[in-house]
């Protein structure tokens, strides 16, 4: 009942996240050019610029990563990110594995002490110290899944981010800065910001 109820919520999202149409945002940018002439000549020159603005683009990156990572991070065209995306999974899921091992390796030695055997392959450790391991190979095993998950959703909150930062237009009409100079008077360093403003 579970899955079909999951089933049926993944279908609306999809075709919900799929249902809208892309908008275009025209910009028409005016540069008035005036020579010192006695005949002043005034150029009016009109671009139009139309760039793609996809409202949804950061809603398919992070869908896209959601069902398979990194998926999202080369629809934003950041493909040097897959491979970082795949290596914190993958360190996540070794270290789940590894732990897992010792933790199987210290419970039967750990049992086999219960039923009276003394041949394992612990011998110089206590009864004790092997419960001690098995919780603490247990905790690195949590630990292992809570890395896994949240290299998981780091992966779709970066695809996400990165694709509304695509269509965030930056110019250099608005800088700041930080700014460094030395006083000439007792020659100590001065530090600040500057900020910029382009007409």
């Amino acid at each position: 009942m579970k899955v079909k109820l999951l089933n049926i919520l993944f279908l609306i999202a999809a075709t919900t996240a799929f249902a809208q149409d892309v908008d275009t945002v025209a910009v028409q940018k005016d540069s008035v050019i005036v020579s010192e002439k006695k005949n002043a000549i005034v150029v009016k020159d009109t671009v139009l610029d139309k760039t793609p603005y996809n409202p949804l683009a950061p809603s398919k990156a992070a869908f896209y990563s959601a069902v398979v990572p990194g998926l999202g991070q080369a629809y934003n065209k950041k493909y040097w990110k897959i491979p970082i995306v795949y290596a914190g999974m993958a360190t996540g899921v070794y270290f789940y594995l590894k732990n897992d091992d010792d933790y199987n390796r210290f419970r039967d030695a750990y049992k086999r002490r219960l039923a009276g055997f003394s041949d394992d392959e612990f011998q110089g450790i206590s009864t004790e110290r092997l419960i001690d391991a098995q919780r603490n190979a247990k905790k690195n095993k949590d630990y292992s899944i809570v890395a896994v998950v949240l290299v998981y959703m780091l992966n779709i909150i970066d695809a996400n981010v990165d694709a509304h930062l695509q269509q965030y237009n930056v110019t250099e009409d608005l800088s700041l800065s930080p700014s460094f100079e030395v006083n000439p008077i007792n020659i100590q360093a001065n530090y600040g910001l500057s900020f910029r403003f382009k007409l």
